[in-house]
């Protein structure tokens, strides 16, 4: 029986966290409501403590959202947990997201404490937190270079406090797959309580591994994928949702499942791009420009046959309406007579040769060989040799 991976996301959060990026509550609520519909169950909406503007933005989407629980960030501070708390008041499922520092690095250089001070500021955070509502997620910042032992102590001791949810940050993007999966793993196999809450995986980009970190947590336990569309955050960025949702769907199908609805994916990179005014690079997987672009002949003769040669997503479920077949100078006979007959002109083979040496003079004087380019090869040399 497969089983649901819930998406948490937090583009309005971590992914505003990037330089230049900042949201007004106005522009927040146009990808709430947005990621409402596609189907995500948990949508951080902001630090409440960190801003007036934040607890507005946090306060005005927990009135929007119809559907998924409503999140809210803090630190392991009662102000910031009763802040959190009351910019929730009108979300229809709140959850307050709290935590701390759980690494060596972050308890010594960080707070200038010990493990057991540590331990119980977290406890005492999420029993305020729980006073206030019932859903809570405990996170143990930098939990990828805490050492498992600790980390599974300190995870344990949440649960009892009354974590619904424990969030094992690879905050620093330090992990390798498989030792974020033993992770997760370590803590299924060590933590009592552990199997009456979810567990969740929250991975940076730093040494480009956030989706495979993520989806490998999914197969040793996690049950919650914390991700941002077009895989943006702090420094390199983090999960990118549209990666995990793709990858479940296409090779993890049967197994797990998520609720979103993926021909929403193109769409929403876009609304998050303009928003915030960050290119997608052309080659980012799923929603880039490039992702069902063909320039190779040998490809796009490929695809033109059949579009699964090359291609193992349909472009149509991430809301991408067809493969593209661009033209330039490593261009076969094959794809110009594919553009040419969606122009409206059936080339014979010996049309195609005759065109074909022009095709390449114009490809190679340019990148790229448009329609009105082609066209005007076609009138020059085929329609003009008819006549």
């Amino acid at each position: 029986m497969s089983k649901k991976v819930h998406i948490f996301d937090t583009t309005l959060r971590d992914g505003e966290q990037v330089p230049g990026c900042k949201l007004v509550t106005k522009e927040k609520l146009i990808i709430a409501e947005q990621l409402d519909l596609m189907g995500v169950d948990v949508l951080e909406a902001g630090f409440p403590i960190s801003s007036p503007g934040d607890f507005k933005s946090v306060e005005e989407i927990s009135k929007l959202v119809k559907n998924a629980t409503v999140c809210g960030l803090s630190r392991a501070v009662k102000k910031d947990i009763k802040c959190a708390a009351e910019a929730l008041t009108y979300a229809k499922r709140p959850r307050i997201h709290t935590g701390i520092g759980t690494s060596d690095s972050h308890i010594r250089a960080k707070f200038n404490s010990t493990r057991e001070k540590i331990l119980e500021r977290a406890v005492a955070a999420v029993k305020y937190a729980k006073s206030f509502v019932e859903d809570v997620e405990f996170y143990a910042e930098d939990a990828g270079r805490t050492d498992n032992e600790y980390l599974a102590r300190i995870v344990e001791a949440a649960i009892k406090a009354g974590a619904t949810v424990v969030n094992i940050p690879d905050t620093t993007g330090y992990c390798l797959p498989h030792e974020y999966g033993a992770k997760i793993q370590y803590l299924v196999e060590h933590v009592k309580g552990i199997h009456k809450v979810h567990i969740s995986a929250h991975c940076h980009n730093d040494l480009g591994l956030a989706t495979a970190n993520s989806i490998a947590a999914v197969e040793h336990g996690a049950t919650q994928v914390e991700c941002t569309l077009n895989g943006i955050g702090e420094r390199a960025g983090n999960t990118s949702l549209e990666e995990v949702v793709m990858i479940i769907n296409h090779r993890k199908k049967g197994e797990f499942y998520t609720d979103i609805k993926t021909p929403m994916l193109k769409g929403m990179s876009e609304l998050v791009s303009t928003k915030m005014g960050v290119v997608v690079q052309a080659n980012k997987a799923i929603v880039g420009d490039n992702a069902f672009a063909h320039s190779s002949g040998i490809h796009q003769d490929g695809v033109i046959k059949s579009r699964e040669t090359y291609e193992i997503i349909n472009p149509k479920d991430v809301g991408v309406d067809f493969s593209s077949i661009v033209l330039t100078a490593r261009s076969g006979r094959s794809a110009i007579a594919y553009r040419a007959k969606h122009l409206g002109h059936n080339l014979s083979k010996v049309q195609l040769d005759l065109i074909y040496p022009h095709f390449l003079s114009v490809a190679d004087s340019k990148k790229e060989v448009n329609n009105e380019d082609l066209l005007k090869i076609i009138k020059t040399v085929v329609l003009a040799k008819a006549a």
